[in-house]
């Protein structure tokens, strides 16, 4: 999927370009007909975009609005870069230079759309796709191979979490979860410990052990390590993925219209997070971090846990069960305990957790909530580079009252409204560190594809929690 990229100094006329620009005039040193010329001013004025054909080439031409905030103009690239994608499968055409005439520079994020829109899952359809790109040319010579490696590195890795989560639960169990992990492992050079069944009881995880009791598949408790000899950090970022593999909901069965019949996509927080030190290994980011995702699927067998069950933690928390469908929280506890082991330097979870999330941010970012401040900061600078955003919550202390039992020290639900954050503050809880929380329920799965997101698994949290770890290093 990944074409041959090089970089040259100057066009070639034979060949298909692209370039980004904020209007027509920027376009006068290109070899363009006045009909050409009177042609791309009239399109810019109704459009984003503009295609000449000059078949066996087309010229292609995407705007950038300049009254828009940076991040938004460097969104604007990728997007253009994803229509490109479009004209060039359209007309077949394989080869293709591309060009920034802004004073800006939008290279990296338009050759990044072009690259993310040509994700397929094809796997398991008889007649796959045959178009491919072959090869792209940057008209930059100050664009190093050090950039290009690192577009393609974070593409490969949005694409392992894509394909990750639309992988069916007949496939991916958890521990065939863990199998995928170990073999991205193998490739970028980070490390993996898995926990078996009977490890996960001997540490006696009643959360993830709990929810997996409806499974005939066992658990998986996974450990994954990047930890360089250059790394900047002297204590490990430790990210925290839930690994719901499929959720019926357990015995609080979910409907399955619009509800249940995308639930392989509830481990799509393990899978951004799997990602990210997959491309954090690729690109040699001279930072320690360590993985957590705790594994299983949620269903109800005849031995499945129940609402009124009172299970205990990895830290000796009780916790009275109102719900089996408020699972990933459970199993999510357990990690966030077992990371103190670590002393972190920060904790970042993320999670497909609650509808309320949903309903709050829909498809177009994820809902935040933590304790540090800074790393906040930081986080939500990198979901604006990325345009993987975030909508910050506070954590306050009333959210916690619902959580109260009078048989237990919490319970696993408390009330539907506010309920994003109430299952925040579940998780706080289990830590003691500078810990965020990322509920990413809107945008890790898209019905309808959208620009270089597919319908399906969009690989959500890879490109931004890269971006964020790019960010901590010197």
């Amino acid at each position: 999927m990944i074409p041959k990229i090089s970089v040259s100094s100057s066009l070639a006329q034979n060949v298909s370009y692209a370039c980004v620009c904020s209007g027509s005039k920027e376009t006068a040193s290109l070899q363009l007909s006045e009909a050409e010329k009177s042609f791309l001013e009239t399109q810019f004025k109704k459009a984003d975009s503009c295609t000449i054909n000059r078949l066996p080439n087309l010229l292609f031409f995407g705007k950038i609005k300049t009254e828009k905030e940076y991040y938004q103009q460097t969104e604007m690239a990728r997007v253009a870069g994803a229509k490109l994608f479009d004209e060039l499968k359209s007309t077949n055409i394989t080869s293709v230079q591309l060009k920034n005439l802004c004073e800006s520079d939008f290279l990296t994020a338009f050759l990044e759309g072009l690259l993310l829109n040509a994700y397929r899952f094809d796997k398991y359809k008889k007649e796959k796709e045959s178009f491919a790109i072959e090869s792209i040319t940057i008209i930059d010579d100050k664009f190093s191979d050090t950039q290009i490696d690192e577009v393609v590195n974070t593409t490969k890795a949005t694409f392992a979490a894509r394909n990750l989560v639309n992988e069916p639960l007949s496939f991916l169990t958890a521990s065939q979860f863990s199998k995928e992990i170990e073999k991205l492992g193998n490739e970028a050079g980070f490390s993996l410990e898995v926990f078996n069944k009977k490890k996960i009881e001997t540490l006696k995880m009643g959360g993830l052990l709990a929810v997996n009791k409806g499974s005939i598949d066992p658990p998986t408790f996974n450990i994954l390590e990047w930890k360089p000899e250059n790394a900047q950090n002297t204590s490990p970022i430790v990210f925290v993925g839930k690994g719901i593999v499929y959720d019926t909901g357990g015995l609080s069965l979910k409907p399955t219209p619009n509800s249940m019949d995308y639930m392989k996509s509830d481990m799509g927080g393990a899978a951004g997070i799997v990602a990210a030190i997959y491309a954090a290994a690729l690109n040699k980011l001279p930072l320690h971090i360590i993985g957590l995702v705790p594994a299983t699927d949620n269903r109800p067998d005849g031995n499945a846990y129940v609402p009124g069950d009172i299970i205990k933690m990895f830290d000796g928390t009780t916790v009275e069960i109102k719900n089996t469908d408020a699972e990933g929280r459970l199993i999510l506890a357990d990690a966030l305990s077992y990371a103190k082991k670590y002393k972190p330097q920060l904790v970042i979870d993320c999670a497909t957790l609650t509808g309320s999330a949903d309903i709050i941010a829909g498809p177009h970012a994820a809902v935040v909530m933590g304790n540090t401040t800074e790393n906040l900061d930081l986080l939500k600078q990198s979901g604006l580079n990325t345009y993987e955003r975030l909508i910050e919550v506070p954590l306050w202390e009333e959210y916690a009252a619902p959580l109260k039992s009078p048989v237990a020290d919490l319970n696993n639900l408390g009330t539907r409204e506010g309920q994003s954050t109430i299952a925040g503050k579940f998780l706080e809880h289990f830590t003691d560190y500078n810990w965020i929380h990322v509920d990413m329920a809107g945008p890790a799965f898209r019905k309808e594809k959208e620009a270089y997101r597919p319908a399906g698994g969009t690989g959500y949290g890879a490109r931004l929690l890269y971006n964020f770890l790019k960010s901590l290093v010197n």
